[in-house]
């Protein structure tokens, strides 16, 4: 089995669940699997990827896991009680050849599909690497991670860099990412943070670390009680779940001007920070310190995260830019999971629907936009003033 956990996720997709469960249990959605790479045939690989996934629907949480999750401080109780009980619906996943594409369908709840999604990109990813290449060349992965390694530990100590893995959904396999987690446990203690990974957390005594993903914002455009206002109706719903905890805002779902133009003083002073996904890194992070400036907010004071294809080199280099004018920390994924000299599969899985309803993921990167319904996101950019070149 690739997936040997049902904790093997990103501790994001737990933190949206719990407010789900609490807020939006009835809430019905969809979602869709993209690969955004061209030519990379993932036909072949439908009927190993349902055999997968026929394994994934069969686990349960044990025991030992659900008292790992009770020792977050941000979990609560009923939350646990409710993943006792949980398993997949085989019911709620269609995979299947669509040509040479790789078509995945999720339908159903919310609070019973939110799940499927890191897992199961995890999923692909595995079958794709382990079919193509059977006998890896870890030790060229090794001596990559290596030279990372010694990049990260040359940096001067005031520099304070710091860096979390965020590699699950895209890495090259689950033994491939927990002996690089090991290494860079043991090798840059004191950069590496944790990782978004919370079996590994669990498995290796590191922090989890995440918050929200663009599936929160996503779906407050179906739920909320008007368009414009969503975003900042999803805000307001994850600080009435979390009350000041996990506090980092993203910022990409309808692009950068109108997060900025809701994300006003208000938040900008109850949120800890911001979370980069697309766009040019150092520009958004301009354009955020500003925001809080015009706030009366000391961005020396907030974090801002960074999580969009980073490699280490150019993490540094925001980190140096950023220095001293606010906090800064680094989500780095597929560059650390996943490079091992292949091409890494860009695989995504987004909803697309809630309740009945189009939705979208509006990005400043304009080939991350996703939606099914071109006369929705025609109106979505209408709605937040959004030019048909994304703003930077």
């Amino acid at each position: 089995m690739i997936i040997r956990s049902l904790l093997d996720t990103d501790l994001y997709k737990f933190t949206m669940m719990q407010a789900v469960l609490h807020q939006f249990p009835g809430a019905q959605v969809e979602y869709r699997f993209k690969c955004r790479n061209g030519g990379i045939p993932l036909a072949p690989y439908a009927a190993e990827v349902n055999r997968e996934v026929d394994e994934l629907c069969k686990l349960r949480f044990a025991d030992d896991e659900l008292d790992y999750l009770r020792l977050l401080r941000y979990v609560k109780s009923d939350f646990v009680d409710f993943l006792a009980l949980f398993h997949f619906n085989r019911a709620h996943i269609d995979i299947r050849a669509d040509g040479d594409d790789l078509s995945i369908a999720i339908k159903g709840p919310w609070l019973h599909t939110i799940l499927f999604e890191v897992p199961l990109l995890a999923i692909v990813n595995e079958v794709y690497f382990r079919n193509q290449h059977p006998q890896p060349d870890l030790a060229a992965g090794r001596s990559r991670l290596a030279t990372k390694l010694l990049l990260v530990n040359a940096q001067p100590t005031e520099l304070a860099f710091s860096f979390a893995d965020y590699g699950t959904r895209r890495r090259f396999s689950h033994n491939w990412q927990r002996e690089v987690l090991a290494t860079v446990k043991a090798q840059s203690p004191g950069s590496f943070v944790g990782t978004s990974n919370v079996y590994f957390a669990k498995e290796l005594g590191m922090l989890a670390v995440g918050t929200m993903a663009h599936e929160w914002l996503q779906a407050a455009q179906a739920l909320g009680p008007r368009l414009r206002d969503s975003q900042r109706w999803a805000f307001q719903k994850w600080a009435d779940e979390y009350r000041g905890d996990l506090g980092i805002a993203l910022s990409d779902v309808a692009g950068l001007k109108a997060f900025m133009g809701d994300f006003d003083m208000y938040f900008c002073k109850l949120f800890d920070g911001a979370r980069h996904d697309s766009g040019e890194p150092i520009a958004w992070g301009e354009a955020i310190i500003s925001h809080y400036l015009v706030n009366r907010v000391d961005p020396r004071s907030k974090s801002l995260v960074f999580s969009d294809g980073l490699t280490f080199p150019r993490a540094i280099e925001i980190a140096k830019h950023f220095q001293g004018r606010a906090k800064t920390a680094f989500g780095i994924g597929t560059n650390l999971t996943n490079d091992l000299g292949y091409i890494p599969l860009q695989i995504v899985l987004k909803m697309v629907r809630c309740n009945g309803q189009p939705v979208a993921k509006l990005s400043d990167t304009p080939a991350k936009t996703m939606c099914n319904d071109a006369s929705y996101l025609t109106y979505l950019k209408q709605v937040f003033e959004i030019e048909d070149a994304p703003h930077a």
